[in-house]
């Protein structure tokens, strides 16, 4: 986790526990071990609504493993699987 300015700590999404809310700070498609590309990852996060400002907040989390996790964003509301959910930096 890391703290800027003084501000909430940032932490990929994929680490929120259930009822954690948040803003998405940025994306880091790079680090989140993925099978899919960086690139394709990031495409595919900012298609679903994971925009950098936007409103998110972990709903529920599956029963094996806590995964995947249901996620509001704004006002929709996807399933994302953790390890993709790591790219996404909120704070």
């Amino acid at each position: 986790m890391t703290k800027r300015n003084g501000t909430r700590p940032h932490l990929p999404l994929g680490l929120a526990q259930r009822g954690y809310s948040g803003v998405i700070q940025h994306l880091d498609a790079a680090e989140a071990g993925s099978s899919l590309s960086a690139v394709e990852l990031e495409s595919r996060l900012i298609e679903l609504g994971f925009v950098e400002g936007a409103k998110v907040e972990v709903l529920h989390e599956g029963i094996v493993g806590r995964d995947p996790i249901a996620v509001r964003v704004e006002n929709v509301t996807v399933a994302v699987r953790r390890r993709e959910a790591m790219a996404i930096i909120v704070g």
